[in-house]
C-alpha cells in the first residue's frame, strides 16, 4: 500500500535526520520493517467506546460544579470591557437620535419647498 511505503519512507529519513544530529553513524540501527497489520477497526472502537461508557466521574468531581476565582487582572479587564460596551452604545444611541433628528429638519424642510419646476 502507498501509505505504508510511505510510513516507511518517512521512519527512515526519521533515523537518518537523528543519526545525523547525534553523529552516531556507525553503530545505528536500521528501523525495522513492519509487516502489514490487519487491524478490525470497528471492534477496536467499540471496546474503546465501553470502556468509555462504563467509566464514571470521580464523585467529587460530578457533585460540585467548578468555582471560577477571578485575579484582579481579570476583574479589571471585565470592568474595562463592560465600561466600553456601555460608551459604545451610548455612542450609538446618540448618533441614532442625531441621524433621527436630522431627517426630520430635512424632512420638514422639504415640505415647504415649492415643487420643482419642469422648464424643458
Amino acid at each position: 500500500m502507498s501509505w505504508q511505503r510511505d510510513r516507511d519512507s518517512l521512519i527512515a529519513q526519521t533515523m537518518a535526520f537523528v543519526q545525523s544530529v547525534t553523529g552516531r553513524r556507525d553503530n545505528a540501527k536500521q528501523a525495522p520493517v513492519l509487516a502489514p497489520v490487519e487491524v478490525d477497526v470497528r471492534a477496536e472502537l467499540a471496546t474503546a467506546l465501553e470502556i468509555v461508557d462504563a467509566a464514571e466521574p470521580p464523585p467529587a468531581l460530578a457533585a460540585q460544579p467548578r468555582r471560577i476565582v477571578l485575579t484582579d487582572m481579570q476583574k479589571e479587564i471585565r470592568d474595562r470591557v463592560a465600561s466600553f460596551r456601555a460608551h459604545q452604545q451610548r455612542f450609538n444611541k446618540e448618533r441614532e437620535e442625531y441621524f433621527s433628528a436630522t431627517i426630520s429638519k430635512l424632512r420638514a424642510s422639504m415640505k415647504d419647498m415649492p415643487p420643482p419646476r419642469a422648464d424643458k
